[in-house]
């Protein structure tokens, strides 16, 4: 096997562990905010991950100082800040595993933003599998009977456009200069919980957080595998695969996140929503693929 494929096939699996860490931490998300307000929650979340990063840099005695300052900001504020507020505030409202579907609409926008500012073609199987794509999310989310405020579907949304802005961010430096992953994971963080940090300070909580055990556990979920881990693996995936191919490949997320939602928190999935698990499969396993067949 060559270098190139097999780095592909590296970044394909490292985007199915990923799957696994950020979908079964929508249940965790919703857990939380049953005890603690949404931005206190995603402030301690990111702010903690940041922190774990920054540690394991100076264990690994790497570079602290960070690079190209103002894209690790913008991208840290947009894919960790952006996303992690917006989503934790839409889970106060909306059911775990719809509000994960509407936030995973990320792909859509990522094809479009890595068209538009990266000149990334979609080919092939692509096409079939962003036809699938939608016809899946749209089976999920089953319109009529969408739960959740207005609000709360506006909020994940937006949380999924600011994260396919970010990923381009990412993209794009990372294509043009060459940083430590670590480091630029870490940096993002920080970035990332500075805007949450601000929103805890000006923002009076409606509620004091409740440090139960089940609060506990579910902060120590999001601040490892759900935040630090997750976010480098999510870096190393842009980095080998196209942002369009990365993007399409998160759709397993919603998938694990609609079945950890229904056996833990009962949240079962209907008939539509389970048509639409098994065109996403379909979809990611077209895209995978294509990303074989494709040039990195």
């Amino acid at each position: 096997m060559s270098k190139p494929e097999s780095t592909r096939w590296t970044a394909l699996l490292a985007l199915f562990i990923l799957a696994l860490l950020w979908g079964y931490n929508w249940v965790q998300m919703k857990i939380a905010v049953q005890y603690a307000p949404p931005f206190q929650f995603a402030a301690l979340r990111v702010s903690l991950g940041a922190m774990s990063l920054l540690f394991a840099l100076a264990v690994l005695r790497k570079p602290m100082l960070p690079k190209e300052i103002p894209a690790t900001f913008w991208a840290g504020v947009l894919q960790i800040g952006g996303v992690y507020g917006l989503a934790t505030w839409a889970l106060v409202s909306g059911s775990a595993g719809r509000t994960s579907v509407l936030v995973y609409m990320m792909p859509l926008w990522t094809l479009l933003f890595a068209w538009l500012f990266l000149h990334e073609r979609v080919r092939g199987l692509q096409w079939v599998a962003i036809a699938l794509s939608i016809t899946g999310l749209l089976l999920i989310l089953d319109l009529p009977h969408l739960h959740g405020t207005l609000v709360s579907k506006a909020l994940a949304l937006l949380a999924g456009v600011c994260w396919a802005m970010g990923a381009i961010i990412a993209k794009q430096v990372r294509q043009t200069v060459k940083l430590d992953l670590l480091s630029f994971t870490a940096w993002q963080m920080v970035a990332g919980a500075l805007p949450l940090l601000l929103v805890v300070l000006l923002v009076p909580a409606t509620h004091p957080i409740v440090w139960s055990q089940p609060f506990v556990l579910a902060l120590v979920y999001n601040v490892i595998p759900g935040t630090a881990i997750a976010t480098l693996l999510w870096l190393y995936v842009l980095n080998c695969l196209p942002a369009g191919t990365a993007g399409l490949g998160v759709l397993l997320n919603p998938v694990i996140g609609v079945l950890a939602a229904w056996l833990q928190l009962g949240e079962k999935p209907t008939p539509l929503e389970a048509a639409g698990m098994a065109a996403i499969a379909i979809a990611l396993a077209l895209n995978a693929l294509q990303a074989m067949k494709s040039p990195s």
